[in-house]
Formats: C-alpha cells, sequence, structure tokens
C-alpha cells in the first residue's frame, strides 16, 4: 500500500514531463503547427486547478463518508489479507467505472463534465488529464457505492480508481498500434481511440478503465477499423481555446434547455436522457444519428435497412 501510494505522488510529475517529452516529439516530426499547443496548455491548466486548488475547496469528505457508512453495513468481509481480496477489488472497482463512464456518456447531467475530457479536437497525451471542474459536485462517486457494501475497504477502492485513471494515462497514445491478443482484456490505445473518436460509426463504445472486458461482455466494444481513421473531438467540434467556454459551455447549454422545458418530462429528461435528446421530435442523440444516417445510405427502391453506421456487433446479429 505504501508503495502505492509514493507512486501516486510522484505520478504528477511524471504524467506532466510524459506529455510535454510526446509534443516535442509529434512537433519535431511533423512540424511544430501540426501539434495544438493551445489545447495541451489548456489541458494542463485544466489539470492544475482541478489538483490543487479544487482539491481544497471541494473535498470529497460527503462521498467518502456515505463509502464508509456502506462498508460499515457491509453485506460480506472480504481478506484483504490475501491475493484474492485485493483481486476482487479489482474487479469490483473495474465493474463500477464501466457503470460510471457508460453513464457519463449516455446521462447529460455527467455528460457535461465528461464532455470536457473529449472536447480536444486532437488525441494525445495532454488530453488525458483534461477532466473539468465540476466531477466532484456531479456525484459520479456514487457509482462505486456498490463496492464498500460488497465489502471492498472505501480506501482500497479509491486507491484502485486512481490507478485506474493513472493507467489510462498512455492509451492516449495516437502512435501506439494495437496490441495483439491484449485487445481482448485490457483498455488499450486502438481501443481507446476509437472510445475518443466522434466519427458516427464509433459513437458510445469502450467505456472500461484497465479492462475491456466488460465492454465485450454487455455488448459496448467496438474494434478500430483500418479503413476508418478516427476523427478526434465532440460530435459538434469545439473551436475555441477558452477555459471557461470549454469548462462550463456544456452545462450553460443545459440550464438553457432546464429553462425552456415546458412540462416534468422535458425538465427531467434534459437531465437523464442521453445528449441530443429532445422532448418534442427529432433529437440528436446516437441512436438517431445513426437512424438517419442509414436511412440516407439506402438506395432508392430498396428496404429501409442499413448497419453501416451501427457496432460491430449490432452488424453481425443483424
Amino acid at each position: 500500500m505504501n508503495a502505492l501510494l509514493l507512486i501516486l505522488k510522484i505520478s504528477v510529475t511524471v504524467v506532466l514531463v510524459a506529455s510535454i517529452a510526446e509534443a516535442l516529439v509529434l512537433s519535431w516530426r511533423n512540424g511544430w503547427r501540426s501539434y495544438d499547443w493551445k489545447a495541451a496548455g489548456v489541458s494542463v491548466f485544466d489539470f492544475l486547478v482541478r489538483e490543487y486548488p479544487l482539491r481544497w475547496l471541494l473535498p470529497l469528505a460527503f462521498w467518502t463518508g456515505a463509502m464508509d457508512w456502506f462498508y460499515a453495513h457491509r453485506l460480506f468481509t472480504l481478506p484483504m489479507d490475501h491475493w484474492t481480496g485485493w483481486a476482487a477489488c479489482f474487479i469490483g472497482q473495474e465493474f463500477c467505472y464501466y457503470w460510471y463512464h457508460r453513464a457519463a456518456h449516455r446521462v447529460r447531467w455527467f455528460w457535461c463534465t465528461h464532455a470536457i475530457h473529449h472536447s480536444p479536437n486532437q488525441l494525445n497525451l495532454s488530453a488525458a488529464y483534461r477532466f473539468g471542474w465540476t466531477g466532484r459536485l456531479t456525484g459520479t462517486l456514487a457509482f462505486f457505492m456498490l463496492a464498500p457494501l460488497l465489502g471492498m475497504p472505501p480506501r482500497v477502492i479509491l486507491l484502485m480508481l486512481t490507478l485506474n485513471l493513472l493507467y489510462q494515462f498512455w492509451i492516449h497514445a495516437t502512435w501506439i498500434p494495437r496490441l495483439g491478443p491484449l485487445e481482448w482484456v485490457l483498455n488499450t490505445p486502438s481501443a481507446h481511440r476509437v472510445h475518443h473518436a466522434s466519427n458516427l460509426e464509433y459513437l458510445d463504445g469502450n467505456y472500461g478503465g484497465v479492462l475491456i472486458v466488460f465492454d465485450r461482455l454487455f455488448g459496448t466494444y467496438i474494434p478500430e477499423r483500418a479503413d476508418l481513421p478516427c476523427r478526434y473531438g465532440l460530435v459538434n467540434p469545439v473551436t475555441t481555446h477558452n477555459i471557461l467556454e470549454i469548462e462550463f459551455g456544456q452545462w450553460r447549454a443545459l440550464f438553457r434547455d432546464l429553462a425552456s422545458a415546458r412540462s416534468v418530462r422535458a425538465f427531467v429528461g434534459y437531465l437523464v436522457k442521453p445528449p441530443g435528446w429532445k422532448p418534442d421530435g427529432p433529437g440528436d442523440t446516437t441512436e438517431e444519428l445513426r437512424q438517419r444516417a442509414a436511412l440516407q445510405a439506402v438506395p432508392a427502391g430498396q428496404p429501409a435497412v442499413a448497419t453501416d453506421f451501427l457496432p460491430v456487433q449490432y452488424k453481425e446479429l443483424s
């Protein structure tokens, strides 16, 4: 445990140095204008504000207190003096992370924060630590309450969650190829490139942290295709480097929609439905975008059935 805590203490410096080194190498190889240094600066600023003043101003006392309460009323007690207890905590944390990450894309309330991570139009190591400033306010740790209820110590779960995010740093690289059999088990750079892509074919897939097995189990795995290069950023790209617009633009749009709601259904829908949902007509959710694209792709006189814009696992079932 002490060794892991020491790793976390030095990880801030390692992450920043590694991302700067990558930026220098990529700029030297591809030309200085090929690398978005302004976007990297936004990511560094986001990171430093979140790690220092916000860590003090927005403590996790409420959520950690809730985890301690669930642990005090746990259904089981895991043997943390044996490797099986640690393995159970790892799997449990990965399971909780998968569902948090899936909700972060499929529930607009959580997406307003998570969209900041997807806002860079280039995928590189600096994008890995652009997380946004409002995560502690939105209740993301609520997804991890199951773990202490099942006997997983809160301190261990939070430590493994931090290691999970640290693991994901290196998979934000575009220059690392597919890793063969590891693609079946681990979240790799290839799998994560798909996750960050805004191509319609790639949307809403590969939510895993360290493992990709839950994506395969729950039908959200989408493989990277050699014939379809990833286009990074949001579906509606962010073209500004204004830090306040990047941090709070999604929230402003949400509050504007909430103010315009004319029913309880619309108000709640704006909060919990997927991004792009509209209460009174066709919206721009992933499903609706794919349906429209599929209809447009159908040749004249053919049945309106197309799978070009569906993940591979759905194509195989159609």
